[in-house]
């Protein structure tokens, strides 16, 4: 038994049992795609950028739709915050989407906890920010789309009070307000 010990001493458990070293940086298989094509940026930057494309596109998809209008707006959104040129953005957001119709589940949970982990909080409460007015560029946000951006606020551990003023600015383009104020009317 003492010889099992000094074989073990100063090798990690892992390189011992022939598996590899975890990278610094952790892979999320979603966003080596993306990041390929932002390698024109510094590798922090490009990160940081994936994943906003593809959480930008997991609430748009929240409806099992994304509309032109939406697309439209993610390609806006992606150029004016990410200062990357608009086919750049067309691409990103083209892989995301894909990527995320293809993959999605755990990986919508992967991606967004990276984002947590490269993003400070006033990035996250832009994020945030950011998904409302993607949701709402259809004039419309129904009960699902809502429900995913409070479960990407909660996994980036923003505050109750960072979603409901996000949320704020967008309650004329909430469906089940809509259907209440038309319900009153009659």
């Amino acid at each position: 038994m003492r010889a099992s010990c000094d074989i073990l001493n100063g090798v990690s458990l892992r390189r011992w049992l022939g598996l590899t070293e975890r990278p610094s940086v952790p892979s999320v298989d979603s966003l080596v795609e993306i990041e390929r094509e932002l390698e024109n940026l510094e590798p922090a930057r490009a990160r940081y950028l994936a994943c906003f494309a593809y959480i930008l596109s997991r609430a748009a998809r929240a409806d099992y739709s994304i509309s032109d209008v939406e697309s439209r707006a993610m390609e806006a959104i992606v150029t004016e915050r990410g200062g990357i040129p608009l086919e750049q953005a067309r691409v990103i957001l083209k892989i995301a989407k894909a990527t995320g119709l293809r993959i999605g589940g755990t990986d919508d949970f992967l991606v967004t906890r990276e984002f947590d982990r490269v993003a400070d909080r006033q990035g996250k409460v832009a994020l945030l920010e950011c998904l409302f007015a993607v949701s709402a560029s259809d004039q419309s946000i129904g009960t699902v789309e809502d429900n995913e951006i409070r479960r990407i606020a909660t996994e980036l551990k923003l505050e109750h009070s960072d979603f409901i003023a996000a949320r704020a600015a967008h309650l004329r383009h909430f469906e089940v307000l809509r259907n209440r104020k038309e319900e009153n009317k009659q």
